[in-house]
């Protein structure tokens, strides 16, 4: 954690959508934000708007979590680059009912920008890594190989995991050569090097288990090293992992190449064609953190689609099915699909982070906070051939409005159809099933080891158990912000009850295991703990943030 001045100039409400709310009352005993302590907080963040608070200021400009980097390197026009398709992992083997995957972690050079050569950390040699399709119940073990320079670790988001595998912060996968943690401990102190007596490392390769007993749905793996998973993410360490069923298999909806998987991110650019990132300590060995003005999250000015700047992709004029994941460290999008001619085309919702809804949910416009997931159908039925439809980001302003484009090639035949009735198996877990309500808040703070964003004013400690909870135990749990915290809970998926007391909103529905809370926000989500046993996390998902302090144990016994 580094050891950081309090972040400034965050935004206010990230979708420009709602009237300012009255300010809440902090859920946690004993103290209380009230409207005094927000402007209190806001003034000491930067957020104070002339007259208001700093939930208050309505989207007078473009919103953004944290401070951007701008490019200095020549950027290609939006639009001029093909969208690439990941390539579908093939397994190393299938026996036993297991699929084995093996993955490389290594450093490449690669061309992000057209003629521009970057210097990459991938999953075997390619951004986004490769995408692992699966079966529902069929499990899958992945053996990743560390030849990086610093020490990994594979957290599979939105997969219900074992412990073991769920990639623990502190169970690092060591490259060769690098010290073991307690040594470099005693070298460098505990201010940079938090103890985890529980903690299980491996030197050079480890495999990770995952049952996939759970709804089909997007999943994405992505680094989670202690202190350090937001460079990482960065510098690419991302991929997809997509779950099917027979229940998906049973729907008529796109398939094939009218399915695509778009990993949405944003990057900047040093003039050596690098990527650029405020690191503290650029090697990522020793000291954590980001320089002051990017400690509220490092916005790219460039937007990636699947590892390709602005990109355009032909389609046929028929439905598609658009398996979104917001995989930026802290920009949040709110998208749209609008035609050249300004013509607005509907994004119907038929999933969300733990798969399908239970009914279709349209959109003219969907906000997207970092790691959520959304499954949408975009219909360019009645379009001309040579038409274009432009994915935007209505949080934008510049370049970073854009996000990319689908060319309308042809006329085809379209046998796809959104069925009212999507599924019946989601959980009907009721507030009055629930063992325990607890309450928690995502805010700025101080502590021993500096400012940083905290969880109940606690700077995150793998040897403390701040939550423990029975398998099998139904809970509602409260969450307040001071601003933007897109909220993820490991290892379960939970419903949307309440934001600020009311109903839900659209982009809320399904089964989720990320809420984005908006600033002077409290929401409520309901969940069963019905998986595996162990420790896990809850915290922030703006990689900065998290870093910097912002997560929680979660001990399922």
């Amino acid at each position: 954690m580094s050891d950081q001045s309090a972040p400034r100039g965050l935004n206010t409400d990230p979708y420009g959508t709602e009237p300012p709310r009255a300010p809440l009352r902090d859920t946690v005993p004993g103290t209380e934000l009230t409207r005094r302590g927000v402007l209190g907080l806001g003034a000491a963040l930067g957020l104070v708007a002339a007259g208001g608070t700093a939930a208050a200021a309505p989207a007078r400009r473009p919103s953004a979590t944290g401070k951007q980097l701008r490019s200095a390197v020549p950027l290609p026009e939006p639009y001029t680059v093909p969208l690439p398709i990941p390539s579908v992992l093939a397994p190393a083997g299938t026996s036993g009912g297991t699929d084995r995957y093996e993955i490389t972690q290594r450093q490449v050079t690669a061309r992000i920008l057209p003629g521009v050569p970057t210097t990459l950390w991938t999953y075997n040699g390619t951004y986004p890594g490769p995408t692992i399709e699966s079966r529902r119940g069929r499990p899958v073990t992945v053996l990743h190989r560390n030849e990086l320079p610093v020490p990994t670790v594979v957290h599979l988001h939105g997969g219900h995991t074992p412990a073991e595998s769920d990639g623990y912060p502190t169970d690092l996968v060591l490259p060769e050569g690098w010290p073991d943690p307690a040594s470099r401990r005693r070298r460098h102190g505990k201010a940079h090097m938090a103890h985890d007596p529980r903690a299980v490392t491996s030197r050079v390769t480890r495999e990770y288990t995952y049952p996939l007993d759970q709804r089909a749905a997007l999943l994405w793996y992505h680094d989670h090293r202690m202190d350090f998973t937001a460079p990482a993410i960065w510098r690419g360490l991302t991929g997809m992992h997509i779950v099917r069923d027979a229940v998906e298999d049973a729907l008529d909806l796109p398939c094939g190449e009218r399915e695509l998987a778009l990993m949405i991110a944003d990057r900047a650019f040093a003039a050596d064609g690098s990527l650029a990132y405020p690191a503290l300590d650029p090697e990522l060995r020793d000291r954590p953190g980001v320089t002051e003005p990017y400690a509220a999250g490092v916005l790219g000015d460039v937007i990636v689609v699947n590892g390709a700047p602005w990109p355009v992709h032909e389609v046929d004029a028929v439905r598609h099915r658009l398996r979104l994941v917001n995989a930026s460290n802290a920009r949040h999008y709110r998208l749209e699909a609008v035609t050249d001619d300004g013509h607005r085309l509907d994004l119907v919702q038929i999933g969300a982070d733990q798969g399908l809804l239970a009914a279709p949910v349209t959109h003219t416009a969907l906000p997207i906070a970092p790691s959520e997931r959304y499954d949408v159908v975009i219909d360019f039925a009645g379009l001309r051939p040579g038409s274009r439809v432009r994915l935007r980001n209505r949080l934008g302003s510049g370049r970073t409005r854009e996000v990319m484009a689908f060319r309308v090639a042809r006329a085809a035949s379209d046998h796809s159809t959104i069925p009212k009735v999507l599924c019946d198996d989601l959980p009907t877990w009721r507030r009055s099933q629930a063992t325990a309500v607890r309450r928690f808040t995502f805010r700025a703070g101080h502590a021993q080891q500096g400012r940083g964003w905290y969880i109940d004013g606690k700077p995150f400690d793998p040897s403390r158990t701040d939550v423990r909870t029975r398998r099998g135990a139904v809970e509602v749990w409260r969450f307040t912000a001071d601003v933007h915290h897109p909220v993820h809970i490991h290892q379960t998926g939970f419903r949307v009850l309440s934001r600020d007391g009311r109903a839900p909103l659209p982009y809320d529905a399904g089964l989720k295991d990320t809420v984005s809370l908006r600033p002077g926000e409290t929401a409520e989500v309901i969940t069963r703990f019905d998986g595996h046993r162990g420790r896990y996390l809850f915290h922030c998902h703006n990689a900065e943030h998290e870093d910097m302090g912002m997560m929680a144990n979660l001990e399922i016994v």
